[in-house]
């Protein structure tokens, strides 16, 4: 039995056309400079003030960081949070004590100190800004997370 090669073509052209259709307001945050061109420099954005925990939207969501870090070192030798979250120092400072599951490696064993794969905080953890938002957003918080 013969295959034709114009069935899957004809399929990738018009996936392609519904794509283009359908993502008609999306822009580059470059703006419309070429890639070969230098982008301009964002303007820095004040950080938030310091305040309470801050209401997670849905489950597993990682806590937001409602503090400033800038300044924090974060590398192989040095973890400023740990400073205030680990469970050492928690109760001291005030800060919240970071979760058991950083305890726990890849294959699920417990460790004694954090895991290699969680000690980087703000891969996860983030500090907020005073920035708006790079596109528009009609996400809602899980009904069952919403405490107001």
């Amino acid at each position: 039995m013969k295959k034709s090669v114009w069935a899957p073509t004809v399929l990738m052209c018009l996936a392609t056309i519904s794509l283009q259709t359908i993502a008609g307001d999306v822009y580059s945050l470059r703006g419309s400079k070429e890639l070969n061109t230098n982008s301009d420099i964002p303007k820095m954005k004040k950080w938030q003030p310091d305040r309470d925990p801050i209401t997670r939207d849905y489950l597993q969501q990682p806590p937001l960081i409602p503090h400033k870090t800038e300044g924090y070192a974060i590398n192989l030798r040095n973890n400023k949070c740990l400073n205030c979250h680990s469970w050492s120092n928690y109760k001291e400072s005030g800060a919240t004590k970071i979760s058991l599951t950083h305890f726990k490696n890849r294959a699920g064993n417990e460790l004694s100190n954090v895991a290699p794969r969680r000690y980087f905080c703000t891969q996860c953890h983030v500090p907020q800004v005073s920035a708006k938002p790079i596109a528009k957003n009609t996400f809602r918080p899980l009904h069952s997370l919403v405490t107001e």
